[in-house]
């Protein structure tokens, strides 16, 4: 219990402020209102340090990984199933969404005061051609605009073209990469002292938000949470098995099922996909997969591939349009999301803290009121549990079908004191 206590002890404190805060709220009624400056404080605060902790994360990130120049074809390998898997989950949460919306049913009318100041950037989105916002989504005209959280998107393109251009200049680029490394520790380091305030800000801003709106938002949340937990079995049990069956056919199969059970508890247990990579590298290993293709593969997909943020953010985006009664209706919107999700889940997992960094990147792309952050900020602490789930033991059944991919043949079920020879072989 202790341990169970000191893994989930920031999301159930963070849950717990909620909880008493719309509590209060619905106690209280309209008169919350006058504890939402409180709230604001926070949600200003993670809008100051946004910009600069995502250039500094991500930029290092892709500046220190020198190890790409000597593994290219695992690397090439890797890239090319996180990509695919991480788009099969954003389109398989749409898919969900269409099926059940979390949303349904409520009352739309009483949000109405919130969502105001939100309405004509969704009315953007709705009117003008996804083709057409293409330049403009990846671009800016000038630097200087790199410096607005409204275009959080083209600042993560330069984010990535600067850690590249780093790595790729070596020895020359150095002395930057560890300049980029120092700021991004520096600016994690903000964060922390910051989210010290997170259960006071989230708190009060629930307080004022139920207190407002009154208790119908929470079915939304419910809803959200009972879709992603039938997700996540789907997902779990379905495709993962696909992928094992792909990596190693029936042999993958059995492997990968009689070792996923330690890496399952251990995600569900330490609600961290970077505590996790230890005993992923080490089953994985018993799955059949070689030794360099795991140290690789597991460490990097613990920051970039996480197929149940993914999930998560489709539901935050889906969640979002059901407040604005707005519909998956067209193709063009559809894509949209699944566009979204994969960056707010694969690109923002490189990033720590990067659920709240993906929900700003939503509100950004969207042109929403930054009011709406706390609205969907809770989505990730419902979620947090299953999302680890996929996210790390995920990255185990991706490194079977990278060591497929890399070896060109399938992969079988080894002894784990038997896996030298199969590097060597």
């Amino acid at each position: 219990m202790k341990e169970f206590f000191k893994s989930y002890k920031s999301s159930l404190i963070l849950l717990s402020s909620i909880v008493i805060g719309g509590i209060l709220g619905a106690v209280i009624g309209p008169s919350a209102k006058v504890v939402e400056p409180l709230g604001t404080l926070f949600i200003n605060l993670m809008f100051m340090v946004i910009v600069p902790l995502v250039f500094f994360s991500v930029s290092s990130a892709i500046a220190n990984m020198n190890e790409m120049k000597r593994l290219g074809k695992i690397m090439t390998s890797t890239l090319l199933v996180f990509v695919i898997t991480a788009l099969l989950s954003a389109v398989i949460g749409v898919v969900g969404a269409l099926i059940f919306n979390p949303t349904k049913g409520l009352d739309m009318s009483s949000f109405s005061s919130l969502m105001a100041s939100s309405s004509e950037g969704m009315e953007s989105v709705q009117d003008v051609n996804i083709l057409a916002q293409l330049v403009n989504t990846f671009t800016v005209g000038d630097f200087s605009a790199l410096l607005s959280k409204s275009n959080m998107l083209q600042l993560i393109v330069f984010s990535i073209l600067l850690g590249v251009s780093t790595s790729l200049v070596g020895e020359k680029g150095k002395p930057l990469a560890a300049f980029l490394s120092s700021g991004s520790d520096v600016m994690m380091k903000i964060v922390d002292i910051i989210m010290i305030y997170a259960p006071i800000g989230l708190g009060c801003y629930f307080a004022a938000l139920i207190g407002q709106l009154g208790t119908q938002i929470l079915e939304g949340y419910l809803r959200v949470f009972v879709l992603y937990l039938v997700l996540t079995i789907l997902y779990y049990f379905g495709f993962f098995t696909l992928y094992a069956f792909i990596a190693g056919g029936k042999q993958g199969v059995k492997s990968f099922w009689k070792h996923a059970p330690v890496p399952s508890i251990t995600a569900l247990a330490t609600c961290s996909s970077a505590a996790c990579i230890p005993v992923n590298v080490q089953y994985s290993k018993k799955m059949g997969v070689p030794e360099d293709i795991a140290e690789t593969v597991l460490p990097l997909g613990a920051n970039t591939h996480k197929d149940g943020s993914v999930f998560g953010g489709v539901m935050k985006i889906v969640f979002v349009f059901g407040l604005f009664g707005m519909n998956l209706d067209n193709p063009e919107r559809i894509l949209g999301v699944i566009a979204v999700s994969f960056l707010v889940g694969a690109v923002m997992g490189a990033i720590p803290n990067g659920g709240m960094m993906g929900e700003m990147l939503i509100i950004s792309l969207y042109g929403l009121s930054p009011e709406i952050l706390p609205v969907i900020a809770v989505i990730s602490t419902i979620i947090d549990a299953p999302a680890t789930l996929l996210n790390s033991t995920g990255n185990t059944v991706c490194s079977m079908l990278v060591a497929r991919f890399v070896e060109k043949r399938p992969i079988s079920s080894l002894p784990e004191e038997n896996q030298e020879l199969k590097k060597a072989i």
